[in-house]
């Protein structure tokens, strides 16, 4: 059996609780915050207000350009707080991301946790060692450059 293993992320953004939350919450600005390497496709119409239950479709090229159909849950919502998003079919086992929000002086402090699992038992190990755990760091990493481009910085 494969491993539950976990990534987290602190950011500071330099504006109001307010305008973090209206971008983050949005999942049409997923796109914006992801490597164009990946690909990234938003398959949902009509995205509107974030609200628990909304369910967003993704088309994502994670490994060697091959396509992947990834659907979600946002199953949390607490405007100006936290949200969630639970993988309902996709790459993982399972996918498990909490966005959190804190005002602090000066801006936001912004928190992601992630649990995710991969599929394959000890072949799911072995791939998170050899790339996944990477590239999911690179994800975020990129994410807080283009943050930093998009709000500014301290």
């Amino acid at each position: 059996m494969s491993k539950v293993y976990n990534l987290s992320t602190v950011q500071f953004i330099p504006c109001s609780i307010e305008k973090a939350w209206e971008f983050f919450s949005n999942p049409a600005n997923l796109a914006e915050i992801t490597p164009d390497n990946l690909n990234f496709k938003i398959l949902s119409k009509n995205l509107s207000a974030m609200y628990p239950g909304q369910v967003i479709e993704y088309k994502v090229h994670p490994v060697l350009g091959i396509p992947l159909y990834w659907m979600t849950e946002i199953t949390h919502v607490e405007k100006h707080k936290f949200f969630v998003d639970e993988q309902r079919f996709g790459p993982y086992e399972l996918w498990h991301h909490q966005h959190h929000f804190k005002e602090v002086p000066d801006g936001v402090e912004m928190t992601d946790y992630v649990h995710y699992k991969l599929p394959f038992w000890f072949l799911g190990d072995i791939a998170n060692v050899l790339f996944v755990k990477a590239q999911l760091k690179g994800i975020f990493d990129y994410r807080f450059k283009k943050v930093v481009e998009m709000f500014g910085e301290k």
